[in-house]
């Protein structure tokens, strides 16, 4: 199912599959998300982007960047939907203290893929919550992740793929560029983009009732 007909098939209108408990709106406009809770059987009641700018601040890290950007997407989105469980998140791909672009056109795909070729990086994932009594909860999950040594053929035939198109970093680990990750240390699903562990206790350790 794509977002888009998610979102017209119900999202707005349904109610939540347990209506003893609130709804439970997802501040993202990204299907990997959704893919991924799905994956658990968890599944938004709404799915409601939050439209921020997501420009880094003059000298900002890539761990408070995360955080601050998740918190401002979930208080937003919240603010239209009192009484509700608001999970947000944002994916951070940094070389070093260097916050890398989600790459938009070819040009700066290429340029993170030769940041990234032959080293490794880490990738924040940003996690908030606003719970439906208004609290705040927030936190940041790290994965370190290897690249290899990538060829001038190869880099060419990724870049050829377009599967780096709007991806944080100028890669999706869930696709082609799976082959250049030798070495992963902690959540893989952080990566594709969403920490769902995190997440889910996230949810269950403030009153969300999950369907596992």
């Amino acid at each position: 199912m794509s977002l888009s007909s998610f979102t017209a098939a119900g999202a707005d209108q349904d109610p939540p599959a347990d209506a003893s408990q609130p709804l439970f709106v997802l501040a993202s406009a990204s299907p990997r998300r959704l893919d991924l809770l799905a994956q658990v059987g968890v599944r938004p009641d709404r799915v409601d982007p939050a439209d921020l700018d997501e420009t880094p601040l003059r000298d900002e890290l890539p761990r408070p960047y995360a955080l601050r950007i998740a918190e401002a997407k979930a208080q937003a989105v919240a603010g239209r939907h009192p009484g509700a469980f608001v999970l947000a998140g944002d994916t951070v791909v940094a070389r070093g203290r260097r916050i890398l672009p989600k790459a938009l056109d070819e040009k700066t795909a290429r340029r993170c893929l030769d940041l990234l070729s032959g080293a490794r990086h880490r990738v924040y994932g940003g996690l908030a919550l606003v719970t439906p009594s208004g609290r705040l909860i927030s936190r940041v999950v790290v994965t370190q992740v290897a690249f290899k040594r990538l060829s001038e053929p190869e880099m060419a035939a990724y870049l050829a793929s377009g599967e780096w198109h709007g991806k944080a970093g100028g890669y999706a680990i869930q696709g082609k560029a799976a082959a250049f990750v030798p070495f992963l240390s902690g959540s893989y699903a952080n990566v594709v983009g969403l920490a769902v562990h995190e997440a889910v206790s996230l949810l269950t350790g403030n009153g969300y009732r999950s369907p596992l």
